[in-house]
């Protein structure tokens, strides 16, 4: 690379879930839009057919009900999604066919004390992350830390399961009880 030209940096690191396992290393997104699927080998971008959590765990058993979970959600992903990084913020569109659920700081409601998780279905898009309204939010965090940041709380990431939704409106309470996520971490600086 010619020293005149400038580095692209990452807009943004995935880390894909199983339930609480992290499978593989962070995947670092340079380009504007990058597909997530299961296992289609004509597709290029993050493939997830290609992890394995036995690279960074013991081997889990093929007969555990935990792993017979995942293998059938992971069929599920297929297509999986398109994440699009746009003037106006982060897009995810659903190209699985079954749906998606989303959850961001964007998407809640400033003091809210409910989790916001949103159901999107196959062949739709919704906006994960709004540059403006994190703007907004931050400058409400400087005001009142406190309110806002009960509990953990990362201004600039976007979970995204698999069909499998969590939250009050589910039986499974947290992201951590779903069998495949994502973890979308954002880097507002670039």
């Amino acid at each position: 690379v010619s020293p005149d030209v400038p580095k692209q940096s990452q807009w943004c690191h995935m880390a894909y879930w199983e339930h609480r396992e992290r499978v593989g290393r962070l995947y670092p997104v340079y380009h504007t839009s990058v597909s997530v699927f299961y296992d289609l080998p004509q597709g290029t971008g993050f493939c997830l057919g290609q992890l394995s959590l036995h690279d960074n765990h013991q081997p889990c058993s093929t007969d555990h009900p935990r792993f017979r979970t995942v293998q059938r959600t992971r069929a599920k992903i297929g297509y999986g999604i398109l994440l699009s990084k746009e003037p106006d913020g982060v897009w995810a569109y659903n190209r699985s066919q079954h749906p998606i659920f989303v959850n961001s700081p964007t998407l809640d409601v400033p003091g809210s004390r409910s989790l916001v998780v949103r159901k999107v279905m196959s062949g739709y898009s919704i906006r994960v992350f709004d540059w403006e309204r994190s703007s907004m939010l931050r400058s409400l965090q400087h005001a009142d830390p406190i309110e806002l940041l009960e509990g953990p709380y990362d201004p600039n990431s976007v979970r995204i399961s698999f069909a499998k939704g969590w939250g009050p409106c589910y039986s499974r309470q947290f992201i951590t009880s779903c069998p495949c996520w994502l973890e979308i971490l954002l880097n507002t600086h670039t």
